[in-house]
């Protein structure tokens, strides 16, 4: 039948009317007879908003628009997360760590995760000798009977394939007795690891700082012997290979001790190509609070005249036995280097050394080498002498410079480094003296200068033990 309608308020309503299903069993079993017995026309209707029923509310709903309003909204702003997370790159397939560094020259053999492993009785608690920002630090034990540090790029840290990528590449293209022999490395996976030569005397900074947990004794000789083996480090570092590097994170803590207390620096995170057609590199921050030269902390002009500045501290620190950034006060956080410079002027300078070594040792090579110390920590970066030159002096093999500087002009530097870093990190830059004396701010890319390869003691009841102390 056709039906012409007339429709004027721009809707048509369509009734069909249920007829049932007709027979079911007859002749056959299926559905027989019409489902629609009539059909209505209405050319004026004017269609409500019909209620959307919710079955658990009794009967009380929304209306129809009301829920697409809601739904278009909900749409909308899942599209927008789904934007941002795809600007960050956080969507899509995620590649593990492995993919992301395939056909990247690591320059170093590798080690399976399961030999690791194996070594490390799956990096049993027992084993752990250490917490950085990298990750934990394991000490493991080869098939072959070598001993080894294994350090895990944690899942939390924030270091990321770029410094783990830049460590690899430095060390393993740097080969000295005072510098840590890098093994091997492992990617698989997600799981990142860089394998050492096991240190037996764990750090510089365990044995001067921390003398509770150690059982070493350090007399003046080996103290002595560990500031030439630094200093013959770092000029390796800046004038012996093809390839100048700035290490820029010199501490105790990143000097570790072998069986023979030969002092070897670790940690290359956060070195830096220093390229000899350039003046300087100016770069990123980063580094360790108290042991950063002026020039670089403040306006990031770096050269390798950054890490004579913190030898020079190191060096303070080896004399004295104190920690350069322990103070009592905020307003004493360059104690260290402060205390030096006042006792320089006041003709005390022998009041600077760590009283247990009590009066067993040459005082004419203390004052040597606190000299060469306060050397180094000249403000003016270009009269600090090169490294090459500090063995020279603390061998004896040629004089101590004359120091020529401003008592004003060291004291104002000190006094802008201490504001500077006051505006930077406000409170939460001390540490006590039996403390890691580094403090990391956000003005630095890398959580690597925080802490180190062996901040603790191997004896992993430590961990227990400091913890209830704090």
């Amino acid at each position: 039948m056709n039906y012409t309608a007339a429709v004027t308020s721009g809707t048509l309503e369509i009734r069909f009317y249920w007829a049932g299903k007709g027979t079911t069993g007859n002749p056959l079993r299926g559905v027989y007879g019409p489902l629609i017995s009539a059909i209505s026309v209405d050319p004026d209707f004017v269609p409500p908003l019909e209620p959307v029923i919710s079955p658990a509310s009794g009967g009380s709903g929304i209306y129809a628009g009301a829920v697409v309003g809601i739904v278009a909204g909900g749409v909308f702003i899942i599209l927008l997360i789904f934007g941002i997370l795809w600007r960050r790159g956080l969507l899509g397939q995620q590649n593990t760590l492995e993919d992301d560094l395939k056909g990247v020259d690591l320059q170093t053999g590798k080690f399976s995760f399961r030999q690791l492993k194996d070594a490390t009785n799956n990096f049993h608690k027992a084993n752990k000798i250490g917490e950085g920002g990298f990750g934990p630090v394991y000490k493991g034990l080869l098939s072959d009977g070598t001993v080894i540090a294994v350090k895990q790029l944690s899942s939390k840290s924030k270091q990321g394939n770029r410094e783990f990528v830049n460590e690899i590449g430095m060390i393993s293209a740097l080969q000295h007795p005072h510098l840590v022999k890098l093994h091997r490395c492992c990617i698989e996976g997600n799981q990142l690891l860089l394998v050492y030569e096991y240190m037996e005397n764990n750090s510089l900074a365990r044995a001067l700082f921390w003398p509770e947990e150690s059982q070493l004794k350090l007399d003046w000789p080996t103290r002595h012997k560990i500031c030439v083996g630094i200093a013959r480090g770092l000029a390796y570092l800046h004038e012996e290979p093809r390839l100048k590097v700035v290490h820029r994170d010199i501490k105790a803590t990143n000097v570790l001790l072998d069986k023979n207390l030969t002092p070897k620096i670790s940690d290359f995170g956060l070195a830096k190509l220093d390229e000899e057609d350039n003046t300087h590199i100016s770069t990123r921050i980063a580094g360790t609070y108290g042991y950063m030269a002026s020039e670089y902390a403040m306006w990031r002009y770096l050269t390798d005249k950054a890490d004579v500045y913190s030898f020079g501290i190191l060096v303070l620190e080896i004399a004295s036995g104190r920690n350069n950034t322990s103070y009592r006060s905020k307003e004493e956080s360059f104690y260290l280097l402060d205390w030096a410079h006042l006792l320089k002027e006041q003709g005390n300078l022998m009041d600077l050394v760590d009283p247990r070594l009590s009066s067993d040792f040459n005082k004419e090579e203390m004052m040597l080498t606190i000299n060469v110390a306060l050397l180094c920590c000249n403000v003016t970066s270009t009269v600090r002498p090169t490294m090459s030159s500090v063995v020279s002096m603390l061998e004896g093999r040629a004089a101590v410079q004359e120091l020529v500087s401003d008592p004003n002009a060291a004291t104002n530097e000190i006094e802008a480094m201490r504001k500077h870093f006051e505006s930077s990190f406000g409170r939460k830059t001390g540490e006590s003296q039996t403390r890691t004396a580094s403090t990391e701010g956000p003005w630095t890319g890398s959580s690597t200068s925080a802490h180190d390869l062996y901040p603790v003691n191997p004896d992993s009841t430590y961990w227990d033990n400091r913890n209830e102390r704090n």
